[in-house]
């Protein structure tokens, strides 16, 4: 039999290769219209970023081998342009001699692969435009770069071609700019999974531009212009198009063959064309998704070989194997960070129609008290069956490895039970008892029978705190880092003895850092007769959701590299100031934080930083990527300075200093005071009460931090309606005695008239729909708004707090100016 195969690159070479270990005395043709077969694809953005040194290492099989070993006729440089199905012949063009000539088949294999796509615009073939597709695209990017040594890069386009260009241009030197048309990158991920990827991308100095296009390209004399849909122009010195792929099949197209999905070649599932003497296999194809059961287009290496070696079998031997469907596993290097998928992702889902459940982890990439464990965020997909329909995972490491071990649940048609049940490699180097993909299990579980009822984060916008408590079980020292605006805090260690504090006919929507004590509070709760519900992912995923924002250009600058630990870089070393002013010797102190799972690393901080003097520094490393960003924002509430921020192979590093010293003012860049707002109450009339609180509610609904201040006769709002017995001075009981017991007891600063004003404004409060002033601090409380009572003033009113309404905190002058300092309004009422 003659068996003729066009296109030697992976579903090619692989169809060749078993052709040859199935018949020994088969004809075997195989034309490549490139220069090369079976090479590296996958790695030529490393080639051009330097990690693949020699050009040799990009060529899997040479054709000379091919020959040899397998007996394979290999033609490179030889095109076929055209099949003539009823004489079962093809039409081939010599590339190096220019002629044409005749190649009878018996059966033939189309593996073409895919194109890159370009579209129809000005300059897309202008001088230091590329596309990459093969090893010589790879060689004349190669030789541009080291002719013309350009300064810098914009690549169009955010999928894996675009992303590992990205990165490796930036390893090569280059100031790289990525430009994408959709609102995020490598769109197998979903939004909230991808918003990692955007920010670890422009910790590294790659300038995100999402939601953009381009709208042509033009060259002067100063280099290449790239025109975008937002109407800016990005100079850059080379422009690299990584728009995505199109099927090549003009071949099959011209032949009269069947086309499917975007105009790919239509095959059955043994891999044979609407003409059973023609089989196709690889990116030209349209195949089944095995969650989906839906035709698609999966342009990845994997699928191709299988193929390849399928219809190999089906073509030579009429065994009729099916191919199997596919189910679009990947995986992605980004920097120090790894990416990847498996299945179906959520737009997919929706966009499908099929209904489905979710569930988000951050666990720890082995054991956290063995060295070097890092955080991996991870979200899984069911059904209400516990069928799982697809799962992403990103972090620095052990992705991959999670991810294999789902691909192969979901390719067996396992369930959410069966992760449970898994027994997986442990060892404290390697993973937990409880594995990363056993913890996927245990919560999608405890969804579905009931055990951890869920909200997400899309969701909380929709919460309203009239209705709802709003809960934040997260350490004092982690809402500093950041929490959602409206949650009240109660730590986890406090809430059984603060249940009282809580309001049994409201539901109860509870957040923690990551999720897992957000977890054992919802269990408390649902135990002692709330309706409890846990943001499934915690704050850390609540973080991730929406558009993502680029940061401000002094944010975005590339992570500095360092020597391993415990080295400190130079600018963070004694005596680092600057030239003429020497900065006196201080203490350093270094903290090992890497492998601590939330709060762990900024509970270190905040043990160390205790033991520190003024001025004095603390070097933390840390393999928990949230860590390197929220440690500013720590550093700004409690008043101690960021110095330095950096990231060598998966592990931050940040210097801190202690206080407000001249040294801290000459180091650090602290921002001017925030938006926050705090307001002295003084008064404790009511038509000023309600508007204080009016104000109040206005400003926690802008997403504004609310400080309110009660002193001396302001007080008087805060206590509770009914006497609360207590041992008091003969002064104390007089001068509590003399004053208003609570909100309802107040008057009016004008037109009291004996009591009758405060009844009339709030009956027309009530007949215009006004909240009263009760239910103004009930919703103050629930949005979050600070309340605070002046300590002095209460002893010198013979005010406890036992008389004061619940949710009330305590402090003094210091705690007000404190949030003042943070306060760009700041009302005496």
């Amino acid at each position: 039999m003659k068996i003729c195969i066009v296109g030697g690159v992976a579903g090619g070479a692989s169809a060749a290769t078993r052709l040859r270990r199935l018949d020994e005395k088969a004809e075997i043709v195989l034309f490549e219209k490139g220069e090369h077969i079976s090479y590296a694809n996958c790695g030529l953005p490393y080639y051009l970023g330097g990690t693949i040194r020699q050009r040799d290492s990009l060529i899997v099989t040479k054709p000379e081998l091919l020959c040899k070993r397998f007996r394979v006729d290999v033609r490179t440089r030889n095109e076929v342009i055209r099949i003539n199905r009823q004489e079962k012949k093809i039409v081939v063009r010599d590339l190096k001699s220019g002629t044409d000539y005749e190649e009878s088949y018996d059966k033939l294999i189309l593996s073409p692969g895919a194109g890159p796509k370009v579209p129809p615009l000005p300059g897309m073939h202008s001088d230091g435009v590329f596309t990459l597709r093969n090893v010589t695209d790879t060689y004349r990017i190669d030789d541009y770069l080291l002719e013309n040594t350009p300064k810098t890069a914009v690549v169009v386009g955010g999928g894996f071609i675009g992303v590992e260009m990205a990165e490796n241009l930036v390893d090569r030197g280059l100031s790289v700019t990525l430009v994408e048309y959709a609102d995020q990158v490598i769109a197998s991920l979903d939004p909230e999974m991808a918003n990692i990827l955007h920010r670890h991308l422009s910790e590294h100095g790659v300038n995100l531009m999402l939601g953009t296009g381009i709208t042509g390209i033009s060259r002067d004399s100063k280099g290449l212009h790239a025109g975008l849909t937002s109407g800016e122009e990005v100079d850059a010195g080379l422009v690299l198009l990584c728009m995505g792929v199109a099927p090549d099949s003009h071949l099959a197209k011209e032949a009269g063959l069947d086309l499917g999905v975007n105009g790919s070649i239509e095959v059955n599932e043994y891999y044979e064309t609407s003409d059973p003497d023609i089989y196709a296999v690889g990116d030209a194809i349209s195949v089944t998704h095995l969650v989906g059961q839906t035709k698609t287009l999966v342009p990845l290496a994997g699928p191709a070989n299988k193929q390849g070696r399928t219809a190999a079998e089906n073509a030579l031997m009429g065994r009729k194997v099916k191919g199997s469907p596919v189910q679009s596993s990947s995986v992605l290097k980004v920097f120090d960070l790894t990416a990847a998928s498996t299945g179906l992702n959520e737009k997919q889902l929706r966009q499908m129609g099929i209904p489905y459940k979710k569930t988000y982890v951050h666990p720890q990439s082995h054991a956290s008290y063995y060295p070097g464990a890092s955080p991996i965020s991870m979200k899984m997909l069911f059904g209400d069956d516990g069928r799982i329909l697809g799962a992403q995972a990103v972090g620095a490491k052990g992705v991959e490895k999670r991810i294999d071990v789902l691909a192969a649940v979901i390719r067996l048609g396992g369930t959410v039970y069966d992760l449970e049940q898994l027994e997986l490699c442990y060892a404290p180097p390697y993973s937990s008892a409880k594995d990363p993909v056993n913890m996927l299990g245990y919560t999608a579980v405890n969804i579905l029978n009931g055990d951890m009822p869920v909200f997400y984060a899309e969701e909380v916008s929709s919460l309203d705190p009239q209705t709802a408590t709003l809960l934040d079980v997260s350490t004092p020292d982690e809402i500093l880092m950041g929490t959602i605006p409206g949650f009240r805090s109660i730590p986890l260690d406090t809430l059984r003895e603060n249940l009282n504090r809580l309001d049994p006919d409201k539901p109860v929507y509870v957040t923690c850092r990551v999720g897992l004590r957000g977890y054992l509070a919802t269990r408390i709760l649902l135990q002692n007769g709330f309706r409890a519900y846990n943001l499934s992912g915690g704050y850390r995923t609540y973080s991730l959701t929406g558009p993502y924002t680029a940061p401000a250009p002094a944010e975005s600058q590339r992570l500095q590299s360092v020597p391993p630990h415990p080295a400190v870089p130079d600018a963070a070393k004694p005596n680092a100031g600057a030239a003429g002013n020497p900065v006196p010797p201080m203490k350093l102190l270094t903290v090992d934080a890497c492998g601590l799972q939330c709060p762990g690393p900024i509970m270190k901080v905040s043990e160390n930083m205790k033991t520190l003097k003024e001025g004095e520094q603390l070097c933390v490393q840390a393999t928990d990527p949230a860590f390197a960003s929220d440690i500013g924002v720590w550093c700004q509430r409690t008043g101690n300075c960021l110095i330095h921020t950096s990231c060598e192979k998966g592990i931050y590093q940040v210097v801190l200093q202690k206080g407000d010293t001249a040294l801290h003012a000459a180091q650090c860049d602290l921002p001017s005071a925030g938006n926050d707002k705090t307001m002295v109450i003084f008064s404790q009339d009511l038509d000023k009460a309600i508007a204080s609180f009016i104000i109040a509610n206005g400003a926690a609904a802008m997403d504004r931090r609310v400080t309110m201040f009660f002193t001396f006769w302001g007080l008087n709002i805060l206590r509770k309606p009914r006497k609360v017995s207590l041992k008091k001075t003969f002064m104390e009981k007089m001068f509590s005695g003399m004053m208003p017991r609570g909100s309802q007891k107040l008057k009016l600063s004008h037109m009291q008239m004996g009591g009758i004003g405060a009844r009339l404004i709030r009956k027309l409060m009530k007949d215009k729909n006004v909240a009263s002033l009760e239910e103004l601090i009930a919703s103050a409380q629930q949005n979050g708004v600070r309340i605070v009572a002046c300590q002095m003033s209460m002893d010198l009113m013979g005010i406890r707090k036992e008389e004061l309404i619940d949710g009330v905190e305590i402090g003094g002058v210091a705690t007000f100016l404190g949030a003042a300092e943070t306060s760009d309004t700041n009302l005496f009422i």
